[in-house]
């Protein structure tokens, strides 16, 4: 147990989900799971375990952005063993190539913020996710007719930029990063760090380019079909 998670050793699976959203953590475990049991409560980060086509498998609330997000990952390597980390979430687009309902597969996460470069000194390190759960979301998108990219992301601690819109990203779409979200450079540093697996699987839900946003219904569904690449994946 820990300050922020009152889950008992073995109440997790090896493999997690790790929506930011406590109320998208139960939603996932009510819906996809089976014989779901809530693990965790503390400050309502809602944390369950149950299984998947049989197999066990976790979701766990991280809250939002990467200090939040980072509190939780470092606990669940280190307290309760997890070796298998899968983001699932939502983004901003910021190629207009990528249209709104496809997913982002994380491969890079370029950061604006120190929580990676402190680690460093005088190193720029680049957080890059598990070579083998990207080749198996790819694999299984492709199989199961789901557009999809993969490609850099941006994790930024600034949701409201001082300048509107494209203006506040300067030269990284220029440079192949197609989509901003808020945690998976601090997700796949501590990978990186603690020598486990993880991944960013996100559904780009408005594109800054285009001003293209997705309703209410399409959002839901398309996050199912996220949420059941990222749970056969986790279970492989």
């Amino acid at each position: 147990m820990t300050p922020h998670n009152h889950a008992k050793p073995g109440d997790y699976a090896e493999a997690v989900l790790l929506p930011g959203d406590p109320l998208r953590a139960k939603w996932v475990a009510e819906t996809f799971l089976k014989d779901a049991k809530l693990v965790n409560s503390v400050r309502n980060c809602l944390g369950y375990t149950g299984t998947w086509n049989g197999k066990p498998v976790s979701v766990q609330a991280t809250g939002m952005g990467q200090p939040s997000l980072s509190i939780y990952v470092h606990e669940l390597i280190n307290v309760y063993g997890l070796k298998k980390l899968i983001r699932i979430g939502t983004c901003g687009g910021l190629n207009a190539a990528v249209k709104v309902r496809d997913l982002i597969l994380a491969q890079g996460s370029s950061t604006d913020s120190t929580i990676v470069k402190d680690g460093f000194g005088a190193f720029n390190f680049a957080p890059i996710a598990d070579y083998g759960l990207l080749r198996s979301a790819a694999d299984k998108a492709e199989a199961k007719g789901m557009r999809y990219h993969v490609g850099n992301m941006l994790s930024s601690d600034i949701f409201y930029h001082v300048e509107p819109g494209m203006a506040g990203y300067g030269r990284l779409p220029s440079h192949g990063v197609i989509g901003v979200e808020m945690e998976s450079a601090a997700l796949y540093t501590l990978a990186a760090r603690f020598g486990v697996k993880a991944l960013t699987v996100c559904t780009m839900t408005d594109c800054l380019v285009t001003g293209d946003e997705i309703d209410a219904e399409a959002r839901q569904t398309s996050l199912k079909d996220m949420v059941a690449l990222a749970l056969d994946v986790a279970t492989e």
